[in-house]
């Protein structure tokens, strides 16, 4: 782990410990173009929108983006002191950490799923879950947005999951999971001018049943 995020170290010893293992590190988009232009009342949709059984980091993936406009970002910041991409951020200490901070307050958005995978270690074995909400078929997790510079100096945009503690299903799988926010609260999450210090009130672990395989 490194500082307040999460790095991708999917299969190593040290990844796999309790708390601090790569948390969210795959998920799901099985949704065609259609139902997210209805789910997320889209404008047009220039970008095809490829369904999805399993998305990795460094994956480029939709969004959702302020406006209700759907775009395509690779997956995992991208910073100097990182030696794989930073695939999370902790809600916990989003507002204060100098990678995480300027993004939650000014560059949010919604990464649609349809699940999102954990193992959970049962014995000698590693258990793949897939883990969908209930009432939710494509539900919203908490994302943010860095803009960096290659090295001939392009920009490129990339993101990254906030996670938070988990809620008494998740917690027999993992201590931590993704901020999935409730319909009715992802206009505000991506409102750019609301107060980050309210918009931070959002980042709890869910209330809604969620469905385990």
């Amino acid at each position: 782990m490194i500082n307040d995020s999460v790095a991708v170290i999917i299969g190593s010893k040290e990844s796999q410990r309790k708390g601090d293992r790569t948390m969210c590190g795959r998920y799901a988009l099985e949704a065609t173009k259609s139902e997210l232009w209805e789910r997320y009342l889209l404008g047009e949709m220039k970008e095809d929108v490829e369904e999805r059984a399993e998305i990795f980091p460094t994956n480029y993936t939709p969004l959702i983006m302020p406006g209700n406009e759907l775009v395509h970002h690779k997956w995992g910041f991208v910073e100097p002191f990182a030696k794989r991409p930073l695939i999370n951020a902790r809600a916990e200490t989003i507002l204060e950490k100098p990678t995480f901070s300027q993004p939650f307050r000014t560059a949010r958005c919604l990464v649609p799923a349809t699940a999102f995978f954990e193992w959970e270690k049962v014995g000698d074995e590693k258990l793949k879950r897939k883990i969908a909400v209930a009432d939710i078929p494509i539900f919203s997790m908490a994302g943010i947005l860095k803009t960096y510079q290659d090295e001939n100096g392009n920009p490129f945009t990339v993101f990254s999951i906030i996670t938070t503690a988990a809620n008494d299903q998740m917690r027999a799988i993992h201590d931590r999971m993704p901020v999935i926010l409730e319909p009715e609260d992802e206009a505000f999450y991506l409102d750019q001018k609301a107060d980050p210090k309210l918009v931070w009130k959002l980042l709890k672990p869910t209330e809604q049943r969620l469905l385990i395989e």
